[in-house]
């Protein structure tokens, strides 16, 4: 990082820049504030409140940079008003190099996470943008999304992640075959491939997650002791943006247009025989519905 080391202080002045300048810094130093030369970008400031001159306007100048503050003593001058016109935080003299090192990796890591959630928000509202969802989401957890479009339930997690302030746990039940929301207290589970189970397991699963901070989604039309939501998508066939596997696309294809066609034209399309579409059908636990 490009440091800049503003204090009047020269002996302490040119320890911190070796120190620095040790820990792989670039560094300036200047004992007054008219030394400055502003059209200069400095990642951090450390700025003494002791000069005089115009500290806010330092402070306004690098509102982006990490600015701690160097403070004789603790007042509403030195360190109150500093950090609400925009400096970062304080240490007080005199400091041990070690605690104010530290101070400046924090920073630093706390801007690089900060840029890195910008990045990330700014593509969920890409991906997100033309997915519709309905305004009447439960408010009580758990719940169950029913959709055939992946990204609708998605879109609904994040946003119930984003109001109760949780993080999200991604839970496949391919790879998890027993959960305990107890280990999971400070997070939203998000149970995102329910439909895979077969019914014995999936009551297992719903008795588990009552009472507790979860959502599951489901392709299919599901029995569940609690509030669920119904978002279908008209021919929806994936609900996964990858290859699927051929039970997976048999699975998929009954689901979503044995509605539509006899067993005679649905079993064709497919390419297999009427008593294996209804194996099939027996296997995955789906039930028939009328045509339309």
């Amino acid at each position: 990082m490009n440091i800049l080391i503003l204090d009047d202080e020269i002996y302490l002045a040119q320890k911190v820049e070796a120190r620095l300048q040790d820990e792989g810094h670039n560094t300036k130093r200047f004992a007054s504030i008219q030394d400055i030369d502003f059209s200069i970008h400095y990642d951090a400031i450390l700025l003494s409140t002791n000069l005089s001159g115009n500290i806010e306007k330092v402070i306004s100048k690098y509102k982006s940079s990490i600015i701690i503050l160097l403070v004789t003593y603790v007042s509403e001058a030195t360190v109150t008003k500093p950090i609400n016109a925009g400096a970062s935080d304080y240490i007080l003299k005199p400091f041990m190099m070690d605690e104010l090192v530290r101070k400046i990796r924090h920073f630093e890591q706390f801007n690089i996470l900060q840029k890195e959630n910008i990045r990330i928000n700014n593509y969920l509202d890409f991906i997100f943008n033309n997915v519709e969802i309905i305004d009447n989401i439960p408010k009580k957890l758990p719940f169950l999304i029913e959709t055939n479009d992946q990204k609708i339930a998605d879109k609904i997690v994040f946003q119930v992640a984003k109001n109760i302030n949780k993080h999200i746990k991604f839970i496949s039940l391919k790879q998890f075959t027993k959960i305990d929301p107890n280990e999971f207290v400070n997070e939203l589970l998000y149970i995102y491939d329910f439909h895979h189970l077969k019914n014995t397991y999936k009551k297992v699963i719903l008795t588990t997650c009552e009472n507790n901070d979860v959502i599951i989604s489901s392709n299919e039309c599901e029995e569940v002791p609690f509030d669920k939501i119904t978002i279908m998508k008209e021919n929806k066939i994936s609900t996964v943006e990858s290859i699927l596997t051929v039970n997976d696309y048999v699975k998929q294809i009954t689901l979503n247009f044995q509605s539509k066609y006899p067993d005679t034209e649905l079993s064709k399309r497919l390419g297999i025989s009427r008593k294996s579409l209804w194996e099939k059908r027996k296997k995955f636990g789906i039930e028939k519905k009328k045509q339309k």
